[in-house]
């Protein structure tokens, strides 16, 4: 005969704060707040002057039992066990965390150890569970620099580097966590341990790890300076654009062109990225992302110069032009622009009119205001017309003079 087994549901005021178990002798501080003995024992007799769960810290370090709490779970323990036809059923924490907060926090300070990766897991875990469980995480003391402090260390594990930055990721939408990460970082003297442990898990890591890492880095990109550092540090850049060429993953490589577009704000980054291959990679999957960080490289001689020369370009730009969101359209727009009107490249000027680009920047026209890309798209028409002899547009003088190239 096969015997069936119960599971019941542990009320959570019946568990201990730290170790998550049915207390067996309920212990409160002078906080209210009520623990297993055995467990504040070892918290105390650690060293602590705090209570664990609200982290203030204790006048008297005195506990006194909670005998109606002890009571309580007596009885719902013995209520549990004489039911009729069962045995003594399991407790089954359903609703319980993989670990609690005050666990989270003791494992916080077992990080600063070189043996972290366990730590790091299951505090990983801990912060995944909810956006409450981050937040706690954030208000425990120094805990950004702990974990920022993994990826400053030299000769860790990859794994540990992974969680940490799986760690930051979740709680870089909690108040204030970008600013003190960039701070932390970019103000110390340990910037270039923290970009090779990035650089590491970007050629080593696993594929989920890679794009939280990309993240984190998007996240301390805060102002012209921090950009400049990060993007010209580490040979980061030949490391993402050999990324975008050699996986079809598409969050990652989402988050990589939204990074590169964010940091390209100096001629000599733009041009690292021309010599990369970064136009000829882009061109080959032409996402609203691709648009953005198309428009971004034709501002500088160089890039115009490589869309010009790559045949596909300008011809998925044109075969994509109205089927993309108001702002892609602006940034195919300026491509086109500049490769046509201030560079004049004559082939593909030919390209756009092969694919009735003409007829679909008059559309583009028609449907915006006054303004630079209505003005961009009558320069485009009429350098275009050339190309196509049904169209006999008078000349005119144009006006466009927003874009300031390099």
């Amino acid at each position: 005969m096969v015997k069936e087994e119960l599971y019941i549901t542990v009320p959570s005021v019946f568990r201990c704060p730290i170790s998550l178990d049915v207390m067996k002798s309920p212990v409160s501080l002078c906080t209210g707040v009520t623990y297993d003995r055995s467990s504040i024992q070892h918290w105390l007799e650690s060293g602590h002057d705090t209570c664990p769960a609200t982290m203030q810290v204790l006048p008297s370090k005195d506990f006194v039992p909670n005998l109606t709490l002890h009571r309580l779970i007596n009885l719902w323990v013995q209520s549990s066990t004489l039911r009729p036809g069962s045995d003594s059923p399991r407790l089954l924490l359903a609703t319980s965390p993989v670990i609690s907060e005050v666990q989270a926090k003791l494992l916080m300070e077992k990080i600063e150890s070189e043996s972290c990766v366990d730590s790091l897991t299951k505090v990983a875990e801990f912060v995944s569970c909810s956006e409450e469980n981050g937040r706690s995480i954030v208000r425990f003391g120094d805990s950004i620099e702990i974990i920022a402090s993994v990826l400053r260390r030299k000769c860790v594990e990859i794994k540990a580097l992974e969680m940490a930055v799986r760690i930051l990721d979740l709680i870089l939408s909690e108040n204030g966590v970008k600013e003190r990460l960039n701070k932390l970082i970019l103000e110390s003297s340990q910037e270039n341990d923290f970009l090779s442990s990035i650089v590491l898990i970007l050629q080593n890591g696993s594929l989920n790890p890679k794009t939280e890492a990309i993240r984190v880095l998007d996240s301390i990109a805060l102002d012209s300076e921090s950009k400049r550092r990060i993007a010209e540090s580490q040979n980061l850049i030949y490391v993402l654009v050999h990324l975008l060429k050699s996986n079809d993953n598409e969050p990652l490589n989402d988050a990589v062109v939204s990074f590169l577009t964010n940091v390209s704000i100096t001629r000599s980054i733009k041009s690292q990225l021309i010599q990369n291959g970064a136009v000829e990679i882009l061109s080959s999957s032409l996402t609203e992302k691709s648009l953005k960080m198309l428009a971004v490289l034709c501002t500088c001689p160089e890039g115009r110069s490589a869309i010009s020369s790559d045949p596909k370009c300008a011809a998925g730009i044109v075969e994509r032009l109205l089927k993309v969101s108001k702002t892609a359209t602006e940034d195919a727009v300026l491509v086109l622009w500049s490769v046509c009107c201030l560079r004049k490249d004559e082939k593909v000027k030919e390209e756009v009119v092969k694919g009735n680009g003409v007829t679909k920047i008059l559309v583009v026209m028609q449907r915006e205001g006054e303004g630079n890309v209505r003005i961009m798209c009558r320069d485009l028409v009429k350098a275009l017309r050339a190309g196509c002899k049904d169209w006999s547009l008078g000349s005119y003088e144009t006006r466009t003079t927003h874009i300031r190239p390099c």
